[in-house]
């Protein structure tokens, strides 16, 4: 008999950090400014007990009506600390309603003893624990055995910093560290900050309970909720109870398929997910056929200019040429206000895509292309090793070799917990970085191409400069006229004469990208 779960541990530390001053007065007195003749203060909406009554009424009517604008003036500003990166992917960061500026793994070496463990049955902890201990061991071994290849390509970009190696030993760390990271598990910690809306917290609450980690969702949502109630008693006056996990709709699909064919399911989806891939990594499904064509009438339409003024090709210069936009080579992005560059919005694509939980933790913080993310555990064959090899790691025998056991390892600790009946949820904390997500994203051409030239930089995450290359390249085919204008950062900035061409300073890749083609795009590190 399984004995009482344990919870949580260590519990997540959220604190409120930042706020809006008097968000439930503001709330409502933005409310009452639409139909005043004069801007309404907070003060005005509290200076008596007739008005507070007034206050409290309005609010709720307007809550209650879904005229929600008014409760997303307030903003929280949250320091989160102890939380798993799969609830970070999962939750906080799987839509485009928030900020979060969060420790890299890229860059910070992460240490023994921070993850998270799920409320286990009390039997499994010891191997859930010893599975964890094996990930933080390898990630440690796995940068040592790379360490000999990324010196030795280090070398070969930069030959002029081999007599300062001390210097520069920093540097090849991180890249060590950077792809020895694919082992750790995602129940690894992070800490960030973290900062919404008073809209998009209602949102978190009513969801809290949701796939993929509702436990860990439940507990951090409670203590944001419970930090802005100390902060304003009055700002979740009339918040909605939390929809329970059978109640979503998620769960409620889920439970309308034969269940005794559950084992089944990732597997056949697995088989014809990849098969249709034809072996990309990002595969262009669908698309507006008419882009190009319609791209070149909308330039016109905002100038009020003819065709027989402006040719396609002209018009759609006009808004992609670096030579001829400098809101390309801007640092700050400038696209979406720009009147002209608003055009770039109706070009749309959609690519379905697979790629690993690290490389999607960083594709899904471009939150103007979004995508449908999966209910984890229902991708997961946990009695077959599924994941992904990056290239470093498959140029390096010694790497692949020990890459290997330790992920084929990891997936017997997982197949052995789910077959003592272990919640499928709880065992997914151990999916390692490494574990591929599979999906389907959209866009227009005007986050794309944000996404693109920065993703297109050699200093990108490996993974996801692969994707965005196979992503340009396809587009080239498909659409000539649009994709000839993209190129990495440093390609764009030498098409505006903005010198130096390439804007990274110390972190320059060591290679010329700005003289190359798309096509000729390849690296190592």
């Amino acid at each position: 008999m399984l004995k009482t779960p344990t919870q949580l541990s260590p519990e997540p530390v959220v604190l409120l950090e930042n706020a809006f001053q008097r968000p439930y007065d503001n709330a409502v007195a933005t409310a009452r400014t639409c139909y005043s003749s004069r801007v309404i203060s907070a003060d005005d909406v509290s200076k008596d007990e007739p008005t507070r009554v007034r206050r409290d009424a309005i609010a709720r009517s307007t809550y209650k009506a879904g005229h929600h604008t008014t409760i997303q003036h307030a903003t929280f500003q949250f320091v989160l600390d102890k939380v798993s990166r799969q609830f970070i992917w999962s939750f906080l960061h799987s839509h485009p309603f928030y900020n979060s500026e969060q420790v890299s793994q890229r860059y910070v070496e992460m240490k023994p003893g921070n993850f998270t463990t799920p409320a286990l049955n009390e039997e499994n902890v010891p191997e859930y624990t010893l599975a964890i201990q094996e990930l933080m061991d390898a990630y440690h071994k796995l940068s040592a055995l790379l360490e000999p290849a990324v010196t030795l390509e280090y070398k070969r970009l930069f030959p002029a910093r081999v007599r300062e190696e001390k210097r520069w030993q920093s540097a090849i760390k991180k890249r060590c560290q950077e792809v020895a990271r694919y082992v750790l598990p995602v129940a690894t910690h992070a800490h960030l900050y973290h900062t919404i809306s008073g809209l998009t917290l209602h949102r978190y609450h009513r969801l809290s309970r949701q796939f993929d980690v509702p436990d860990e969702q439940r507990l951090v949502i409670e203590k944001m909720v419970a930090a802005v109630n100390r902060f304003d008693p009055d700002f979740f006056k009339f918040i909605e109870d939390p929809l329970p996990l059978e109640e979503t709709l998620e769960y409620r699909v889920l439970q309308g398929f034969d269940e005794g064919q559950r084992c089944r399911w990732p597997k056949a989806f697995i088989k014809e997910f990849d098969r249709e891939m034809g072996g990309y990594s990002s595969k262009l499904i669908d698309y507006k056929v008419n882009a190009e064509r319609v791209l070149a009438q909308s330039v016109r339409s905002v100038l009020g200019v003819p065709e027989s003024g402006m040719v396609d090709d002209e018009a759609i210069g006009w808004v992609l040429s670096p030579a001829k936009n400098p809101y390309l080579s801007e640092s700050l992005n400038l696209t979406t206000l720009g009147k002209l560059t608003r055009a770039l919005v109706h070009p749309h694509f959609t690519f379905k895509k697979k790629i690993s939980h690290t490389a999607d933790s960083q594709d899904q913080r471009h939150r103007m292309t979004p995508a449908s993310r999966p209910v984890m555990v229902r991708q997961v064959q946990w009695d077959q090793p599924d994941y992904i090899v990056p290239r470093l790691v498959e140029e390096t025998p010694a790497a692949l070799e020990f890459y290997k056991s330790t992920l084929d390892r990891l997936w017997g600790h997982m197949s052995a917990l789910v077959s003592r009946g272990e919640n499928e949820a709880h065992v997914s904390y151990l999916l390692p970085n490494a574990f591929p997500i599979r999906f389907e994203e959209s866009g227009d051409l005007l986050n794309f191409h944000h996404k693109w030239t920065h993703r297109l930089c050699y200093t990108a995450q490996e993974e996801i400069w692969k994707t965005s290359q196979e992503e340009v390249l396809q587009l080239r085919t498909t659409f000539p006229r649009l994709a000839k204008y993209l190129g990495a950062p440093c390609w764009m900035r030498k098409e505006a004469n903005v010198k130096p061409f390439c804007p990274e300073g110390d972190h320059y890749c060591g290679v010329t990208v700005w003289r190359l083609p798309v096509s000729e795009y390849s690296r190592l590190l």
